[in-house]
């Protein structure tokens, strides 16, 4: 049976939209205050989560197209890539690396090997979060 969902569709759009940005904020935020990859990683499969409440399954999947076991594998490169940074310097494994940098609109602006390896966090949260929901919507 299917159900007419018109309000809470209307409101997924809206707030997964916002709970993406606050994601975003979450993540930058990370490195200087509380937040990172992990976090947000949470906060964006909250809001795919709810596209999949408001939504079926099939809906979902169309619209993001993704596959979440390579965004896992993918996220793990990442995190276990920028260990390796660390080792190709001389330095121990996972060891924090940054620079600066001017940009011409930003200005002096620090690039933070920290930040690689909370991408990779946040893309391993994120795809082992909607891997493991997308199973148990799945199974009948």
């Amino acid at each position: 049976m299917k159900t007419n969902d018109v309000l809470l569709r209307n409101v997924t759009k809206v707030a997964a939209f916002i709970i993406f940005l606050f994601s975003l904020h979450l993540f930058f935020a990370g490195h200087y205050n509380p937040g990172g990859g992990f976090v947000a990683g949470l906060t964006s499969a909250g809001a795919i989560t709810l596209t999949l409440l408001a939504y079926d399954i099939k809906t979902v999947k169309s619209m993001l197209n993704i596959n979440t076991l390579i965004i896992t594998g993918v996220g793990l490169l990442f995190a276990v890539g920028t260990g390796f940074i660390g080792i190709f310097l001389g330095k121990p494994f996972l060891m924090h690396v940054y620079t600066y940098v001017h940009l011409p609109v930003l200005g002096k602006v620090s690039l933070h090997t920290a930040t690689l390896f909370d991408l990779g966090v946040y893309l391993v949260v994120v795809g082992v979060t909607l891997t493991i929901i997308q199973s148990i919507g799945e199974s009948d």
